[in-house]
């Protein structure tokens, strides 16, 4: 027995270093509806489907607190509705320009296919938005096999499992310990933990991490570090079974995780 799939997630994880491109929309419509929020709070429930995500930082108390005192009453499912329309369509507007491969992804999954492995992927993005990354990831060179959406799966994204079952399926995996899902968030670990495959947190780059590439590599040597370990803690604390800095450890990681299951069969 040995790892046959590999499911990337793909903002902060395959695509657009530090999980931007959402965040900043987050940002801007809490703005606009006259409350603050931080980034903290707007990378908080990162992975999930982004109406839930709305609907879980409305949830926040200081933020529920707050959106009480400016519109005279507690937020209700319409209000939901209008943010989630609103982030919807500057998204689509921004959402090309984050659609760059992120270091060591493309040589990583190549490696990958030549050892027969077959790469899925799953999102919190809803289809629309996913045409517009996928188109762009490819013509960049990024193409996994299979991608699910939560639009696929009656909107039940992250933390439920079924994005990963659906790939499973697609991709012809026969047992759950023969998948590793990899992702950038809390959710994506949960998502994984839920399903039953590998739960893989990946560092650099990363949501959990939260800062852009030109931030990271301008920290110093021992700063980086600090950063990693915080993001490494955060990933631990939530039941990963492993983590790695960047895309280039995951062959080697994979090798492991292969000799641990050969063992296991031998026993």
């Amino acid at each position: 027995m040995k790892i046959e799939t590999v499911i990337f997630d793909w903002a902060g994880t395959a695509v657009d270093f530090g999980c931007f491109a959402p965040v900043n929309v987050f940002l801007t419509i809490f703005e606009d509806a006259g409350v603050t929020v931080t980034l903290e709070e707007a990378r908080k429930p990162m992975g999930m489907l982004k109406i839930d995500h709305i609907r879980t930082m409305l949830e926040m108390p200081r933020i529920q607190e707050e959106w009480k005192r400016v519109h005279g009453q507690s937020f209700t499912e319409e209000d939901v509705q209008t943010l989630y329309k609103e982030f919807e369509s500057k998204l689509m507007e921004s959402l090309a320009a984050f659609t760059n491969p992120i270091q060591y992804v493309k040589e990583t999954v190549q490696q990958l296919r030549e050892t027969g492995i077959r790469i899925g992927s799953t999102t919190g993005y809803t289809d629309s938005m996913m045409e517009v990354v996928t188109q762009h990831a490819a013509m960049k060179g990024y193409q996994p096999d299979f991608l699910v959406t939560p639009t696929q799966v009656g909107d039940k994204g992250r933390p439920y499992p079924y994005m990963i079952f659906k790939n499973m399926e697609a991709l012809g995996s026969e047992s759950t310990k023969q998948v590793v899902k990899i992702g950038d968030t809390t959710s994506d670990i949960k998502e994984a933990l839920n399903a039953g495959v590998w739960a893989v947190g990946v560092i650099i780059g990363s949501s959990e991490m939260g800062l852009s590439e030109e931030e990271f590599n301008s920290l110093s040597v021992e700063e980086q570090q600090i950063e990693i370990q915080k993001a490494k803690r955060i990933f631990e604390e939530i039941g990963a079974h492993y983590t790695i800095e960047t895309m280039k450890e995951l062959p080697a990681l994979i090798e492991t995780i292969n000799n641990g299951l050969k063992l296991e069969s031998v026993v």
